[in-house]
C-alpha cells in the first residue's frame, strides 16, 4: 500500500476522532453551561434543537462544497471552524447569545461530519475494500477522550470555559496539521460522462438510490437516537432497577456498537455490504424486541447489546454506498443521506416520548423493531453501489 494512501487513512481517523472529541466536549459541559446561563431543562431542550438545525444546514452546505472544492480544502476548514466554535457556548452570558453560539457550533459540526465522510468514501475507493466502519468507530473514541479530558480538567480546578478553550485550541491545531495528509483530489468522473443519454439515465437511477438510502438512514438513526435517550430510563422505569444499574444499559449498547464497528469492515469484505445491513438490522430488530418484552434485567442487557451490535455497521454502509453511487457527487450524496438520518436521530427520542402517551415505554420500542425489520428487508438496494473489493455474490455463497 502506498505511503500517501496510508497517511490519508490515518488523517481521516484523526478527523473522526476530532469530531467525536469536540462534540463530546460540548456534551459533557452541558450542565455547566446550563447553570452559567441560568436556564431550565425545557429552555435548554429548545436551544439544543437549534444545534441540530445548524448541523443539518452544515451538512447540506458541505456536501456540494466538498464536491466543488475538494475534501482537502473543506475538511480542515470545517475542523478548524468546529474547534473555534466550541468556545462561544461556554462564554455565552444569556440564552440569546447561547442560541447563536449553538447554531454556529452545530453548523460547523455538520460541515465536518459530511466532508470527512466524503473523504472517507474516496479513501475507501482507493483501498478497494471496506474501511468506513473503522472510521466511525474512532468517532466514539473521541467521546471517551472528551470525557477523560473533562474529568482531568475538573480535578485540576480548570473551569468549563478554560477547558473548552484548551480543547478548541488543540482541535484547531490538529485540524490544520492533519490537512497535508488528505488525498489531493477527490473528484471522479461520473459514470457515462461521455454519453449524455447514459449520463441522464445514470443520474436518475442514482437519485432514486440516494432517496432510498436516506430513508433507510432515517430509520436506523431514529433507532439510534431512541437508544441514546431511553435505554437507561427503560431499565429504571420499566424493570425497576436502581439508577446506577440502569446507566449500564446505554453503556452496554454503546460498547456493543463500538465493537461492531471495529469488526464490520472485515465482515463487509468477506460477505458484502448488503449482508452487513441486512443481518445487522435484523439483529437489531431481535435485540430491541427482547429488550422491550423481557421481564428480566439480564435479558434486557442482552437485548440492548444486540441492538447496538446490529445497528453498528448499518449507517457506515449506507454512507459508503451513497458516496460510491456517484464518486463525482460523493459529498452531495453523503450529505443527503446523513442529513435525513441526522433528522431521524433528533426525532427518535421525541417519537418514543410521544408514543408513551399511548402505550408503555417498552411497548413503544416495538416501533424500532418495525423500522429495523424494514431496513433489513430493503438491504438489497445496496447492490451495485457497494465498496470495490466486496463480493458481488450473496452472503454465504462461495466466492
Amino acid at each position: 500500500m502506498e505511503r500517501p494512501l496510508r497517511a490519508a487513512r490515518v488523517a481521516t481517523y484523526v478527523y473522526f476522532v476530532l469530531c467525536g472529541t469536540l462534540m463530546g466536549a460540548w456534551v459533557v459541559h452541558i450542565p455547566a453551561v446550563e447553570a452559567r446561563v441560568g436556564i431550565g431543562h425545557a429552555a435548554l431542550g429548545g436551544l439544543l434543537v437549534l444545534l441540530g438545525l445548524g448541523a443539518f444546514a452544515g451538512m447540506r452546505a458541505a456536501g456540494r462544497l466538498t464536491d466543488r472544492l475538494g475534501a482537502r480544502t473543506v475538511v480542515p476548514a470545517s475542523g478548524a471552524l468546529c474547534a473555534a466554535s466550541l468556545v462561544p457556548p461556554a462564554l455565552a452570558p444569556d440564552p440569546w447569545t447561547l442560541a447563536g453560539a449553538l447554531l454556529l457550533f452545530g453548523f460547523a459540526n455538520g460541515c465536518l461530519d459530511v466532508s470527512m465522510n466524503a473523504h472517507a468514501v474516496h479513501v475507501e475507493q482507493a483501498y478497494g475494500r471496506p474501511v468506513m466502519s473503522g472510521f466511525h468507530a474512532t468517532f466514539s473514541v473521541g467521546g471517551v477522550i472528551a470525557a477523560l479530558a473533562a474529568a482531568a480538567a475538573t480535578a485540576t480546578g480548570l473551569g468549563p470555559a478554560a477547558t473548552l478553550a484548551l480543547l478548541g485550541a488543540l482541535g484547531l491545531a490538529t485540524a490544520l496539521l492533519a490537512a497535508r495528509a488528505l488525498l489531493p483530489g477527490t473528484a471522479a468522473p461520473a459514470a457515462g460522462a461521455d454519453d449524455p443519454a447514459a449520463t441522464a439515465a445514470t443520474a436518475t437511477g442514482v437519485r432514486r438510490q440516494i432517496r432510498i438510502f436516506a430513508v433507510l438512514a432515517l430509520m436506523v438513526m431514529l433507532s439510534e437516537g431512541a437508544a441514546n435517550d431511553w435505554s437507561a430510563l427503560h431499565l429504571k422505569d420499566v424493570l425497576g432497577t436502581p439508577a446506577s444499574t440502569a446507566a449500564f444499559a446505554y453503556g452496554t449498547y454503546a460498547a456493543a456498537m463500538t465493537t461492531g464497528r471495529l469488526l464490520a469492515d472485515r465482515i463487509a469484505t468477506r460477505h458484502g455490504s448488503t449482508a452487513v445491513l441486512r443481518y445487522g438490522a435484523a439483529t437489531a430488530a431481535v435485540g430491541i424486541t427482547v429488550a422491550a418484552l423481557t421481564p428480566w434485567v439480564w435479558a434486557a442487557f442482552l437485548g440492548w447489546a444486540l441492538f447496538g451490535l446490529g445497528l453498528s455497521g448499518c449507517v457506515p454502509q449506507l454512507l459508503s454506498a451513497a458516496g460510491h453511487a456517484d464518486p463525482a457527487a460523493a459529498g452531495a450524496n453523503v450529505s443527503r443521506v446523513a442529513g435525513l438520518g441526522y433528522l431521524g436521530m433528533l426525532a427518535g427520542p421525541a417519537v418514543i416520548g410521544w408514543l408513551t402517551h399511548l402505550t408503555a415505554l417498552n411497548h413503544a420500542f416495538l416501533l424500532l423493531t418495525l423500522l429495523c425489520a424494514t431496513a433489513a428487508t430493503a438491504a438489497g438496494t445496496l447492490r451495485g453501489t457497494t465498496t470495490p473489493g466486496t463480493p458481488a455474490t450473496p452472503a454465504g455463497t462461495p466466492h
